[in-house]
C-alpha cells in the first residue's frame, strides 16, 4: 500500500533495505531493548523536566531581520528540492530520518515569531547537532542515485550547522542555558532515542529499510554486532551533549570575545538592532 514510499531505497547499498538488514537482531532481542530503552527514557524525562529552566521575560521583541528571510527562503527551497527528490526516487520514507526532521525545525525556528516555545525547542535542537557530524564523518550517498539530490546532501548538512550559529548571534529568544546545566542535554537526548525506538522502528521495520540504522549496523559501525544498538545509546549519549556544549563555547567565543566577529558582550544579548532598540526606549 505505501511502497511508493520506499521501494525505490537502492538494494545494491550494503545494509540499507532488505530482509537480511531487518532480521539482523530478533524480534525478541528488538522488543528488550525497545522496552527498556523506551522506560529508562520516560522516567529520566520524567525526573528531568521539572529542573529545565527558561529564562522569564516580560515581552517578546520580534526583530524582522533581513538574514532570517533570506535563510529561512534558503532552507524551504533545499527542504522542497529534497521531497521533490524523494517522491523522484520513491525513497519519501528517508525524511524520517533525524537530520530531515531538524531541518523541519529549523525552518519553524527561522519562521515563528519569538516565544517560549522557540526557546525550548532551539535548546533542544542544539542538542541534535551529532547528526550532521556523523553525515560528514561517515557520508552516505550511494543511496541517493540523483546526481543533484547527492549535493544536496551535503549542502542541506551544512546549513544544519549554519542555522544555529545565525540563531545565537542574533540571541533574544533563542539563547541557551548555564554551561554546567546538562538537564536540556538529557532531556532532548531522552527524547532522541524515544524517536528512534519507536516511531522510526515502527515504521522501519515493516518496511524493512535502515532508518538511521534501526535495523543493522552500518559497514563502517566499529559496534557492528549484537549490541551495536546498545553500544550507540551509550556513546551518543556521551557525545550529543559534548557536541553541543563545544559548539556553544565556540560560538560564545567567536560572537563574545574574539574581535574580528564579536558582535555583543554576552550570549543572551540581543543582536543590536536600530529598530529594536527605537522599540524599547
Amino acid at each position: 500500500m505505501f511502497e511508493w514510499a520506499y521501494s525505490g531505497a537502492n538494494k545494491a547499498v550494503p545494509r540499507n533495505v532488505g530482509p537480511e538488514c531487518a532480521y539482523f537482531l530478533s524480534p525478541e532481542r528488538q522488543i528488550i531493548e525497545t522496552i527498556l530503552v523506551t522506560a529508562t527514557c520516560v522516567y529520566i524525562i520524567v525526573k528531568t523536566y521539572p529542573k529545565l529552566q527558561i529564562p522569564k521575560e516580560n515581552f517578546y521583541v520580534k526583530s524582522d531581520r533581513g538574514g532570517k528571510r533570506l535563510l529561512v527562503i534558503l532552507l524551504a527551497l533545499l527542504w522542497g528540492m529534497e521531497i521533490g527528490f524523494k517522491f523522484a526516487s520513491r525513497t519519501v520514507i528517508y525524511l524520517l530520518n533525524p537530520c530531515h526532521i531538524t531541518t523541519l525545525l529549523q525552518i519553524y525556528l527561522l519562521a515563528a515569531p519569538p516565544s517560549k516555545t522557540v526557546t525550548v525547542l532551539f535548546r533542544i535542537h542544539l542538542n541534535l547537532l551529532n547528526g550532521p557530524l556523523l553525515a560528514f564523518l561517515f557520508p552516505e550517498t550511494a543511496s541517493r542515485t540523483i546526481l543533484a539530490e547527492a549535493a544536496l546532501y551535503w549542502i542541506q548538512h551544512g546549513m544544519m550547522c549554519v542555522i544555529p550559529y545565525y540563531l545565537l548571534r542574533i540571541g533574544g529568544v533563542y539563547n541557551i542555558e548555564p554551561f554546567w546545566d546538562f538537564n536540556w542535554a538529557i532531556f532532548s537526548y531522552c527524547l532522541n532515542l524515544l524517536y528512534h525506538f519507536i516511531i522510526l522502528q515502527i515504521i522501519a521495520i515493516p518496511a524493512q529499510v535502515n532508518l538511521n540504522h534501526m535495523l543493522c549496523p552500518a559497514i563502517l559501525d566499529p559496534f557492528d554486532g549484537p549490541w551495536y544498538r546498545i553500544a550507540a545509546v551509550i556513546h551518543q549519549a556521551i557525545l550529543c551533549p559534548l557536541l553541543c556544549k563545544l559548539f556553544c563555547l565556540i560560538a560564545d567565543f567567536f560572537l563574545t570575545k574574539f574581535p574580528p566577529t564579536k558582535v555583543k558582550p554576552h550570549m543572551k544579548d540581543h543582536l543590536h538592532d536600530k529598530k529594536l532598540e527605537d522599540y524599547v526606549n
